[in-house]
């Protein structure tokens, strides 16, 4: 079979050509992604309004944090930005064993970003660094540091599901392309896959100036 007869049973019915599939998809994909910033839009609003009310709460409590976890997180995931746009070019070539390799160091990457903030978080559920009425530590100046720990928790959680939700899919992708079923004619997953991800990496790189760096 040609590679164009290939590349043509993956048109779907109500697509004249696969270029007009792909920008469909591709429309679709951003508006998604639209309202993902929307979603952490609106958190990034919460965490400007309650920085505001208690300045010297969030500069105090955010000292808690671990600045060189975050900056080994904040390497990791640009890492990975790299590595799956390398995966995108890759297939646009007709490389699919690079892209392969490309998409399993993304996924090995997120995996890592993942066992960071593991390591992160166990170490404030010890200290007792919790949102809300569950927050027992005592070594942080001013009233009320929970709120900081709240906003911490809330905006890094989401990210981290965003996180799990993306290797979720890019361990579906690596199955994928292991079987052959990309090519330069079809990769529209691949290439949507990889807008998603470059959200999340891009959103953590405003994460952790906001909650790492405030002094």
């Amino acid at each position: 079979m040609s590679k164009n007869t290939t590349t043509n049973t993956k048109l779907l019915d109500h697509f004249s050509d696969m270029n007009q599939q792909r920008e469909s998809a591709k429309l679709g994909m951003w508006i998604f992604l639209l309202t993902e910033i929307l979603f952490f839009g609106g958190l990034f609003c919460a965490y400007s309004v309650y920085r505001a009310w208690h300045p010297d709460l969030f500069f105090n409590a955010h000292k808690a944090l671990n600045v060189k976890l975050g900056g080994l997180n904040t390497i990791v995931l640009i890492t990975s930005s790299v590595t799956m746009a390398l995966a995108i070019r890759s297939i646009q070539l007709d490389r699919a064993k690079h892209a392969l390799y490309f998409l399993i160091s993304t996924f090995s990457l997120a995996g890592v970003f993942l066992i960071v903030k593991y390591f992160e978080y166990s170490h404030k559920f010890h200290l007792g660094q919790l949102p809300g009425r569950y927050y027992t530590y005592t070594g942080i100046e001013g009233t009320n540091p929970h709120l900081f720990f709240s906003v911490y928790f809330t905006m890094t959680g989401l990210h981290g599901l965003h996180v799990i939700i993306g290797m979720a899919v890019i361990a579906w992708l690596i199955v994928l392309v292991a079987k052959g079923k990309f090519s330069a004619g079809y990769y529209t997953y691949i290439e949507m896959t990889g807008l998603y991800w470059h959200l999340v990496d891009l959103i953590w790189i405003f994460l952790f100036p906001l909650l790492y760096l405030i002094g």
